[in-house]
This record gives structure tokens, sequence and C-alpha cells, in this order.
């Protein structure tokens, strides 16, 4: 279903030019102070990513809620650290089940959405196997899909549903890879459809458009060349990628809630697809003018989070 957290996709044109420097060459002692520091994030990313795995592998294995709330808190500190600033506007719709149909430019997607309030993803089972990206979507409670066991859909489908019970959302990154960011590919059908198969029959499933923009690099508007140090596409490598955001730091993302829609007998998954599409790449345009298309929700420790 949803390939969350990587690459392939195609390059735009223009894509393969390095990023463009951000300022003169540093003295070598600031160099060194910047790594010093990556250093400690990491250190301390490690230590709460230690402490987490045990609460959240026994917060599992007993069936408590707090399965629900470690990962929005885990993710929440992870996006304090490595300085990425997440602004909301709107909020998930109260109506459930609640299908999310969000784009995809980067693993950074993974923790800025699962930031904002108890929710779990969609994702094809390769994924489980990459390095920090299995790790953080472990963390989410990700429903692992393997589209080569055709009969180990019953399982994935009661899965999900269990999940739906517990009155969470379901995000599928619906373009089945990720960008460049600076724009939206088509949302492929097939995956919604293959989500839908997941809720029970003839129920009446919500649909709500996710868009999440990367629109400020250390304060100042991020224009297409340094939008790669966010966006994670193509054949880039994740260390290095890792590395770049640690060094940069502070990036400012927007996430939009655009408005549900009905996904019933009466509205076929291809005219739902691509309504959401073209109202993700509508908020995605506008997010990366400066223009957010909905309304900001009251900031909570330098971020604005929706209520739940």
């Amino acid at each position: 279903m949803s390939e969350a957290g990587g690459p392939p996709g195609a390059p735009a044109p223009g894509d393969g030019e390095g990023i463009a420097d951000l300022g003169p060459e540093r003295p070598a002692l600031s160099r060194l102070l910047d790594r010093l520091r990556i250093g400690a994030i990491l250190a301390v990313v490690a230590v709460v990513t230690l402490v987490g795995i045990p609460l959240q592998w026994v917060s599992l294995k007993l069936g408590l809620d707090t399965q629900r709330h470690i990962p929005t808190l885990y993710h929440r500190i992870l996006l304090r650290l490595i300085g990425v600033r997440v602004r909301v506007h709107g909020a998930p719709a109260a109506d459930r089940p609640l299908l999310l149909l969000a784009n995809h430019s980067s693993w950074l997607d993974i923790p800025v959405v699962g930031s904002l309030t108890p929710l779990f993803f969609v994702a094809k089972s390769e994924v489980a196997g990459w390095p920090l990206i299995g790790l953080l979507a472990r963390f989410q409670r990700t429903v692992f899909v393997d589209r080569q066991r055709r009969h180990a859909t019953g399982a994935v489908n009661r899965e999900i549903a269990e999940r739906l019970g517990a009155g969470d959302p379901v995000v599928l990154f619906a373009e089945g890879t990720s960008s460049d960011g600076n724009r939206v590919l088509p949302f492929r059908t097939a995956l919604v459809g293959a989500a839908r198969e997941a809720f029970a029959a003839g129920a009446e499933v919500t649909v709500q458009p996710l868009a999440v923009a990367y629109v400020r690099l250390q304060g100042l508007p991020m224009g297409r060349r340094h939008r790669a140090v966010a966006a994670w596409f193509g054949d880039m490598d994740l260390a290095p990628h890792l590395m770049d955001v640690l060094r940069q730091g502070a990036i400012d993302v927007e996430v939009v809630f655009g408005a549900p829609v009905r996904l019933d007998a009466a509205h076929d998954r291809k005219s739902v697809t691509r309504a959401s599409e073209e109202t993700v790449r509508r908020l995605c345009a506008s997010a990366l003018a400066g223009r957010p298309s909905a309304p900001l929700l009251p900031a909570a420790g330098g971020s604005a989070i929706p209520a739940p």
C-alpha cells in the first residue's frame, strides 16, 4: 500500500543540482562545535528511543491505551531535538473511520504527521527493514502489507479494522513514493482502493486530504533548491540526508487539513482520490507560497497541534 518513508521518486528537471551554500565557509572551531552539537542530539535521541521502545513494547503486549500516545510524544520530542517546528492548520475530521490521504516528500513526514495526534500508517513490508525509517514506522504502530502474499490480506485487514475500532485515523501516503517537496505526484487510486478493502463491507469512510509542506529553513523562506534539505527522494542516501537535517536545523513545516469527503457507494474511489489529490496540490502550493488555506490552531510548546 503506502510506500511510507522513502524513495524512489522520479526527479524533476533541475533536481540533480547541488544545494546552494547557505553562507560563507565557517571557521574550524565553528565546525567542531557543530559536530559536538550533532553528536549530543544523536545521543539524546538514542536515550529517548531506548526508553521509549520497551515502554511501547509493554503497552502493545498488554493492550494498554498508552500504545496510542507514546508514539505521539516520542515524535514531538524527536522533532524538538532535531529542530523541526510544525504549524498545523485545520484539524482531523471528527467522523470515524477516517482515512487521511497525504503527500510524501521525506522520512521527516513520519515524525511530523505522527506528532499530531494518535494515528497509524499503512506501509509496504519493505519499510520495516529500513534503518531508522523502519524504527519510526514501528513506533507509530504501522501496519505493514506484503503485496506478494495475497493470503495475508485478511489478517492485515483485521489488524487495520481493530485500530480503526479504537478511533484512530489511518494515514496513507497516496503518491506511493516520495517527491522533491516542490510538487505533488499523482495519487494512486489502487492504494486507496486497497485501504478501502480493510474497512467493513459497505461502511462509509471519511476521507480527508492532508498537505505537508516544508516552507522555511533557518527562519528564511525555503526556495526550490534548498527544499532538498528536508525532502528525501530519488537515490538519496539516508545517513547523509539525516546529517544535513541535523547540521542545517531550524526547519519549518506547514501541515494543512483539507475538507473531508465521504467514500461510500455513491462516491467511487477514483473520484474521491482525484478530488483529494487536487486539494492536497492546492494546499501545498498555497503553503509553499506563504498563504496557508486553513486557520492556524493555537500553538503549544512551539508547535500548533490540533486537539484530538
